[in-house]
């Protein structure tokens, strides 16, 4: 049997998640070295916009008009348009390494009983299959597993490959979604806005990390205003967020987020390994840190000793003067 193998994206705001163009870039190279085929799925109210981009990854896109996605919980309809291609051929699903990924992921191994592999930091294929590099033990060590049939779904996280546009896009296939999700899905009474969440984590190019060191819920006010001047997004440890100094969702490491930022700014973390598995992967990575023996000092590109309440505000004063005032 040809393996044909599914991205599956997702879409903030109307544009295709970061996660998203990597999860399809994998899709065609899987592909090619399976000598199948590769294709992408949109499900949304509105998904022309991010199946045109998703198109620049991959040789064929589906894209669903499903008003009833935006109502509810979106998992239930993105599973149910997944099993319909399916039975259109689909061999192998690929999903982000999200909440949503996660959620749809679940509900196919439920309804197909297909094999599932999470959380993948790296994907290959052996001629039978999938193989998946994944972190365990906070990083101290890494699995290789594979499914055992010849058809499979694996999360994979932000940041485990690099997405790389084709060079010719692909064709855009619009379809009307049934609106019958794979499950009931939950109604959506309520949304809340995080402040600073207008980039999300996973898609942010400039990071700014609080960790213990930084004391307090007011230390963030100083993560938020370098974040602003310099673009970025705020991010936390898991210690910050036990502390209840912030909301979990900004938490990175290994119970939290997995982020490939440009610029890595971390504000008084230790770098413990929990957390160095979800940011590890960064361009560059800067450190603030009173103590120069810190685990982040052994990843780190550029390692500040000193307080971080001086050098914070003197970078961010230097920062204000360069865009003048």
């Amino acid at each position: 049997m040809q393996p044909v193998i599914l991205a599956v994206a997702e879409i903030a705001d109307g544009s295709l998640t970061r996660v998203s163009g990597e999860i399809a870039t994998l899709a065609r190279t899987l592909a090619s070295e399976a000598r199948g085929t590769a294709l992408g799925l949109v499900v949304d109210p509105a998904p022309d916009a991010a199946a045109a981009e998703l198109a620049a990854y991959l040789p064929r896109v589906v894209a669903v008009t499903s008003p009833a996605s935006g109502a509810g919980t979106w998992a239930p309809h993105a599973a149910a348009e997944v099993l319909r291609l399916v039975g259109e051929g689909v061999t192998h699903v690929l999903l982000p390494a999200t909440t949503d990924g996660r959620d749809t992921g679940g509900i196919l191994v439920g309804l197909l009983g297909w094999g599932l592999l999470a959380n993948a930091d790296g994907v290959t294929w052996d001629g039978a299959g999938p193989i998946v590099e994944a972190s365990v033990l906070g990083g101290m060590a890494i699995t290789c597993s594979a499914l055992s049939d010849a058809v499979g779904i694996v999360t994979v996280h932000a940041g485990a490959v690099t997405a790389v546009e084709t060079d010719a896009p692909g064709s855009v296939e619009s379809r009307a979604s049934e609106d019958q999700p794979a499950i009931p899905a939950v109604a959506i009474l309520e949304r809340v806005a995080e402040a600073g969440a207008a980039v999300s984590l996973e898609d942010a190019r400039i990071v700014v990390v609080g960790g213990r060191g930084i004391g307090g819920p007011e230390g963030f006010e100083l993560a938020e205003e370098l974040a602003d001047l310099l673009g970025g997004v705020v991010g936390a440890t898991r210690a910050s967020v036990d502390a209840g100094w912030i909301s979990y969702a900004r938490q990175i490491g290994q119970t939290g987020k997995s982020v490939k930022p440009a610029l890595y700014l971390g504000l008084g973390v230790s770098g413990a390994m929990q957390h160095r598995v979800g940011m590890q992967a960064s361009g560059v990575i800067v450190a603030i840190n009173k103590d120069a023996d810190a685990p982040i000092a052994e990843i780190a590109d550029l390692l500040v000793v000193g307080d971080l309440f001086e050098v914070g505000p003197a970078l961010s004063a230097e920062l204000r003067a360069r865009r003048g005032g």
